[in-house]
């Protein structure tokens, strides 16, 4: 009698804590423990489970003994294996094992959700095919290959900082996303190095990035004094140094934002210097007159510097010389053709 009153009171207790605790009706638990009953039944007992019959699992809430019965029409046969109760008893514990995994992971999923757009740390520690697990400490992550970096090298334990993306419904339930290529890690890197940007003193307007390669930033202070690129540069670059460290050595660029378009479409066309800059804005084009000396750093390896500081203004951006350059006759180009920014 002694057992029974004890697995009686452990079963209903560790039933009623887990439904208080986990904030889970008792009654959704007891349902998925008889599915649970009922499929390792099925496994274990294949020749008494008949795909034509119906079946039903009676579970004491008490002391979680559990009968099977068989439904064939209005007949209900019991049909419980001799000591099936152990297994039914295992069954049980792990359901409400898992329900605890389950409610414990809903609930950090809860917690980051309000913390989405802002940086965590996380050590890498699984790769599924191209996506990688992310341990951010109290919960995992999700760091899908389309969040990630295609320049960076990922390996087991590695320490990173990731920007907190978003929360996605996935075949494994609600899942944590990070991201080291949103543009947003950038703004956030600097709110963490620069006192003047987490405090906003100093705005970043606009950020254009290639990730892994290349970044723009568009700065402006709302404190008279404040110097916004030397703030995010700091003393001998001791803080821009830190973010580019942050993002394996990624080249980043500061320049002033200005809301006179011209002078913005210039500086973002930094390291260049002495363009003239004519702005259409109706059409969101900018023409943009450079010296022979600075047309190739204007327009940058590729396209990439005039690329990107058309996606940091908003406008479209075309480059040409302001001076014939000095051709070698074979050569076919036209000096004076115009550089587009696609």
């Amino acid at each position: 009698m002694a057992n029974t009153a004890t697995a009686r009171t452990e079963f209903a207790s560790a039933l009623n804590q887990v439904a208080h605790e986990r904030n889970l009706d008792p009654q959704v638990i007891m349902d998925t423990i008889k599915q649970a009953i009922l499929a390792a039944f099925h496994k274990d007992h294949p020749g008494q489970f008949s795909e034509e019959n119906k079946y039903d699992v009676v579970l004491d809430g008490q002391s979680g003994e559990a009968v099977i019965y068989e439904i064939n029409g209005k007949k209900k046969t019991n049909i419980t294996p001799p000591g099936f109760g152990r297994i039914a008893a295992q069954t049980a514990r792990q359901v409400i094992l898992q329900k605890i995994r389950e409610a414990e992971k809903g609930a950090m999923v809860d917690e980051f959700e309000k913390r989405l757009g802002t940086l965590a740390g996380g050590t890498i520690i699984r790769f599924i095919g191209g996506d990688i697990i992310v341990d951010l400490g109290r919960a995992e992550a999700l760091f899908p290959i389309s969040e990630q970096v295609h320049s960076e090298n990922y390996h087991l334990n590695q320490k990173l900082s990731f920007y907190l993306d978003s929360i996605r419904e996935t075949l494994r339930g609600r899942e944590i996303i990070v991201s080291r290529a949103n543009p947003n890690l950038i703004k956030e890197l600097f709110k963490r190095e620069v006192p003047e940007v987490n405090s906003g003193a100093v705005e970043i307007k606009a950020i254009a990035r290639d990730s892994g390669f290349r970044t723009k930033i568009a700065v402006y202070s709302h404190q008279t004094g404040v110097d916004p690129v030397g703030s995010c540069v700091g003393q001998k670059g001791v803080r821009v140094q830190a973010v580019i460290n942050d993002l394996g050595g990624e080249k980043i660029d500061i320049v002033q934002f200005s809301e006179e378009l011209e002078k913005f479409v210039a500086s973002a066309l930094s390291p260049a210097a002495n363009l003239v800059v004519k702005v259409d804005l109706k059409k969101k084009t900018a023409q943009v007159t450079a010296p022979a000396d600075q047309l190739s750093l204007a327009i940058g390896r590729e396209g990439q510097n005039a690329r990107l500081a058309g996606k940091l203004t908003g406008v479209h951006i075309d480059i040409k010389s302001s001076e014939p350059e000095i051709q070698n006759p074979n050569d076919q180009i036209n000096p004076n053709e115009k550089i587009v920014n696609e």
